[in-house]
């Protein structure tokens, strides 16, 4: 093949080409490509550069076999060179336009084996494009007239690692000089075809006036980007060296460099670990801490010695305790709590053989904690103690009222103590100085927001006025609306909010005092005894307020604006005992009747007052009728006097008293009368003015007397009383009769002799034998005279004390009187003389069927 170069258009033949110098540098190549190539321009086209595109007609595809190739023997082409894919010239399509190479492009742009251009002429014939043979060599060229030759970018893909840019040239060159596109490598058959390089015109040609411009076509276009294969190892060959590639000398040298000081590392650390877990044998592994103390490479002696030291004391330091909301202190040791030193010391472990482990433990700390001996009575104590204070109820919700202003109340939950699970997180966290305990939260009900709702809808309306209820003859009653927290309160609703509620009892507390004057009290019918007889005065239905109904609309009323009144409701009020009901208690006749008498002044005006209190009461069938109940107190305000009682097994004084033999007479009267016994006392020692045995005892507020009526009628209880005596008549309708038949007298004791200075408080008495005595009570009916019941009642006195009341002995005189000694003696000869005289009587047998009852024992008080 033949072309010019240049301007002189001087053959030269391919055989010139300078090959000898490939591999070495970029400058080498030029050369070489020079000398053996037409003047071509491989560059890397910027793509943002904009190429013209000549016409598809201007560019002629120069046939295969113009091409000279290069004699192999000229260039030594390495093995990854000789396998580069060389497409067939056959197969290399026509360029329409120029193909755009972007410098940096990930692609490798390998150029097909040279073609010789052709020079379209003006005449339309085709000439051979000068060569680079005809040129001078261009050592002797100056540079600004040499033929550029531009080497082509390739790809950081495809470049052999360790190569230099002269390298890559060198093997650019010698595909270009190699392959002959007509007869391609076998080897080189299934290879890809490179991508297409477009040539752009020499500058030492330009296009001159119509001429077209000179392309050249380095191959087919491209089919796509070429795999793209990670760069191997770079060796230590040099730039252009091959020191990676398998089979060299130089690819071993990194792998033996790396493998020793891999290995040196690994012997050094081996060496450490040794040394390391040779120091350390017999003590505490590193890093190990006790409840806060550093024992870690210690032996376990010293541990322990450091330990006592450090922890003993703990025991009697008090520990915070916290449970919830609520803090305190237990003091480990008085909670029985203690260290069980070689369990704690048998968890510090031994000395770990993972170097990993032991690597880490110079990093970071191990704590082990303490294993503490407890005991466990003490322990449940003392959190239980802490459970008490941490304890609390719940507090729903609620909305209160102060001074008439709504104040909501926040809900707060409520919180229990665990004391099993708190007394095991105690025993293992106190060495540390401040202990949680576990606590369960018992939740509320009410939310914040049915609080506002409630307040805001319900309590806020309700204090907004006062609330007006309107009675008859202009009565008028007023709740205030300071007074509506007595009325209105809240409960949870259950579904987070709260509920009203309104006391309607309390309503008529306040209103209902004030509407009195407008209503009627009813009155119950009366049974009275004018001229000896009973007389029923009828009953009176009154006209009182119906609150229920009226107050019907409280929730409504306490929620209106405005006016906020409503009228009072009536209604009839019929009386307990009305005229028909008394007309069939059947109190027509005198059922029974008893009195009593030898009472002293005191005692009677007492016996009187009591007297009238009881007198007309009526006992309807089947209630029960108090003695103290129907009274009422019995004081000074009542005009009760100081009268005699019983106190301390003695006689003394007290207002009131006396009353018992009001509360005897009316006992024999309700026993006749066939009443039933629920309660009665008798006196503690026998009194010879009542009956043995068939008598009873009063006191206001300790000791009552109480009967029940049995019967279908009603009773009536009349009382007269004079100055010596007291009568209790019982009316109703006659049904029985009863019979009382008191036994002896047995079992007789002898009194003792009191002494006391004398005075007001000292009442002499001569006293009296003690006894027991029984008393059967026969009931029959009155009309057929068969025997009801037949009960017998034991009863055992005390005896009455001998009470002396001795004056203070007078200072004796300088003189002696004349029988001074024997004179004292003689007086109290004659007080032991009195006792002893006294009567002792023979015992006797009592009844055999009575039971005992006892009187009261002496130290109570009781009226005579």
């Amino acid at each position: 093949m033949s072309g010019s170069n240049g301007t002189d258009e001087s053959p030269h033949e391919h055989e010139d080409a300078r090959t000898e110098n490939v591999g070495s540098t970029a400058e080498s190549a030029r050369e070489a490509e020079g000398a053996s190539a037409p003047t071509e321009r491989f560059e890397a086209v910027d793509p943002h550069r904009e190429v013209a595109e000549p016409k598809a007609s201007s560019v002629t595809e120069p046939k295969a076999s113009s091409v000279t190739e290069p004699k192999a023997s000229s260039v030594t082409e390495p093995k990854a060179d000789a396998e580069a894919p060389q497409p067939a010239a056959a197969e290399t399509p026509e360029v329409s336009g120029p193909a755009e190479t972007q410098v940096g492009e990930p692609k490798t742009e390998a150029l097909a084996a040279p073609q010789a251009p052709t020079e379209v002429r003006a005449d339309g014939t085709n000439q051979a494009a000068p060569t680079g043979a005809d040129e001078p060599p261009t050592e002797n060229v100056h540079p600004s007239e040499a033929p550029t030759a531009v080497i082509p970018v390739v790809a950081p893909g495809n470049r052999v690692p360790g190569d230099g840019s002269s390298a890559a040239t060198d093997r650019l060159l010698r595909s270009q000089g190699e392959q002959n596109p007509a007869q391609p490598d076998p080897e080189q058959a299934g290879a890809p075809v490179p991508p297409t390089s477009t040539a752009m015109p020499s500058a030492a040609h330009p296009p001159q006036g119509d001429q077209p411009a000179q392309q050249m076509q380095a191959g087919p276009p491209p089919q796509g980007p070429p795999p793209v294969t990670p760069p191997p190892t770079g060796g230590p060959g040099g730039s252009g060296g091959d020191g990676d590639e398998p089979g060299k000398p130089g690819s071993s040298l990194p792998r033996r460099t790396i493998a020793l000081v891999v290995g040196g590392v690994v012997a050094l650390l081996a060496v450490f670990y040794v040394a390391d877990l040779a120091l350390s044998s017999g003590k505490v592994p590193r890093g190990v801490t006790v409840a806060g103390v550093e024992i870690g490479g210690m032996s376990l002696d010293a541990a322990e010695a450091e330990l006592t030291e450090q922890l003993t004391p703990r025991l009697d330091m008090a520990v915070d305790v916290t449970a919830g909301d609520t803090q305190g202190q237990i003091v480990p040791s008085e909670a029985g709590i203690g260290i069980d030193w070689p369990a704690t010391l048998d968890q510090v472990g031994s000395q770990p053989l993972n170097p990993f482990t032991r690597l880490a433990s110079f990093f970071g700390n191990d704590e082990v904690g303490v294993v503490s001996t407890r005991d466990e009575a003490a322990l449940s104590a003392a959190i239980e103690k802490a459970a008490a204070a941490a304890a609390h109820e719940p507090r729903e919700g609620n909305i209160v009222f102060e001074d008439g202003t709504p104040v909501p109340v926040t809900p707060q939950p409520g919180q229990q103590l665990d004391v099993a699970v708190a007394g095991d997180v105690f025993a293992e966290r106190w060495p540390y100085g401040d202990v949680s305990l576990p606590v369960e939260s018992v939740d509320v009900t009410v939310t914040r927001e049915g609080l506002d709702r409630a307040l805001a809808e319900v309590a806020v309306p309700a204090v907004a006025q006062d609330l007006v209820v309107r009675g008859l003859d202009g009565a008028v009653g007023v709740l205030p609306r300071d007074a509506v927290g007595a009325v209105l309160s809240f409960v949870p609703d259950g579904s987070g909010g709260l509920q009203p509620q309104y006391n309607t009892e309390a309503a008529i507390g306040i209103l209902a005092p004030q509407l009195a004057p407008s209503e009627t009290e009813p009155k119950d019918a009366r049974i009275v005894l004018d001229g000896g007889r009973p007389t029923i005065v009828p009953s009176e239905t009154g006209e009182m307020v119906d609150w229920p109904v009226t107050l019907e609309r409280l929730p409504d009323l306490l929620k209106e604006e405005g006016d906020r009144s409503t009228d009072a409701v009536y209604r009839k009020a019929e009386p307990e005992l009305t005229t028909e009901g008394a007309e069939k208690l059947g109190i027509k006749e005198v059922v029974s009747e008893f009195t009593t008498s030898g009472f002293e002044y005191a005692s009677g005006v007492n016996i009187r007052l009591a007297a009238q209190e009881i007198n007309g009461a009526i006992v309807k069938p089947g209630e029960t009728f108090s003695f103290n109940d129907y009274t009422g107190p019995r004081g000074a305000a009542q005009g009760y006097i100081e009268s005699g009682i019983i106190e301390a097994g003695r006689p003394g004084k007290a207002v009131g008293g006396g009353i018992s033999q009001l509360a005897t007479t009316l006992y024999n009267a309700t026993y006749f009368a066939g009443m039933e016994d629920v309660e009665h006392t008798e006196h503690s020692y026998y009194i010879s003015r009542y009956p043995a045995a068939r008598e009873a005892t009063i006191y206001d507020g300790a000791i009552d007397l109480k009967f029940r009526n049995p019967f279908d009628t009603g009773v009536l209880i009349q009382t007269i009383g004079t100055s010596s005596d007291i009568t209790v008549r019982i009316w109703g309708t006659k049904t029985v009769d009863v019979q009382s038949i008191t036994g002896n007298r047995t079992n007789f004791t002898s009194p003792n002799t009191i002494t006391l200075p004398a005075g007001s408080a000292c009442i002499p008495s001569s006293g009296a034998q003690g006894f027991t005595v029984t008393d059967t009570r026969i009931v029959t009916d009155a009309r057929t005279g068969a025997q009801i019941s037949n009960a017998t009642r034991t009863v055992r006195y005390d005896p009455v004390p001998i009470v002396k009341c001795i004056s203070p002995e007078p200072e004796p005189s300088d003189e002696p009187s004349g029988g001074g000694d024997d004179a004292t003696s003689g007086d109290t000869g004659a007080e032991d003389a009195e006792v002893e005289d006294a009567p002792v009587p023979a015992p006797e047998s009592p009844a055999a069927e009575a039971p005992a009852v006892e009187a009261p024992a002496a130290g109570g008080t009781e009226e005579e």
